[in-house]
């Protein structure tokens, strides 16, 4: 696991400074409206379509991934999905550091994952990013919330409205608040 980054350490987000330089805020705000305009009306079988947008503005997303139309990707540069893996309906990837989706895995409906956080024990409340990565054939379950640094392993699995700050192991079952170990999964 990598070590949290520090973002705009010259800046005091609490005094509206800019934690992103102005490049990248322009980046986020073209693709929002592009997204907008080429992607967000689509219907669910233009998935190639809506990857085709992300990967245009830096993504690396396979051509066999599934983006929902509805979901909500805050920097595509920072997003890699492989192959046949699946981000749903309104699933917010608030990917202020690098998220990867493994082969198979499936984001579902109403999941967040989220790579920011900021440094409660700072002054100026700096920003904190750190990477997400799913496992293969890994499954984010409804409404489930992935936070920064966390690592699933492949098979994994984090149950309804569940919330993770710690990596969970390879096929395991995790449910609650904090998300808890359940029981493992059995392998195919």
């Amino acid at each position: 696991m990598s070590m949290p980054m520090h973002i705009g350490t010259d800046v005091a987000p609490l005094a509206r400074g800019a934690s992103f330089p102005l490049r990248h805020r322009l980046l986020r705000a073209a693709f929002q409206l592009a997204w907008v305009l080429l992607a967000r009306w689509t219907p669910p079988m233009w998935q190639r379509w809506r990857v085709l947008v992300v990967n245009a503005f830096g993504a690396r997303v396979h051509a066999s991934a599934n983006i929902a139309a509805s979901a909500r990707i805050w920097f595509p540069p920072n997003l890699v999905m492989a192959e046949s893996a699946c981000l749903g309906p309104r699933t917010i990837c608030y990917c202020m550091a690098r998220i990867e989706i493994g082969a198979h895995a499936v984001v579902s409906q109403g999941a967040h994952l989220c790579a920011g956080t900021h440094d409660i024990d700072d002054p100026a409340f700096t920003l904190v990013t750190q990477p997400i990565s799913i496992g293969a054939r890994a499954w984010v379950a409804s409404d489930a919330f992935v936070g920064p640094g966390v690592v699933m392993g492949e098979g994994a699995v984090l149950g309804a409205r569940a919330v993770s700050f710690s990596s969970l192991a390879p096929w395991t079952v995790h449910v609650g608040n904090p998300a808890r170990h359940l029981r493992d999964r059995a392998r195919p």
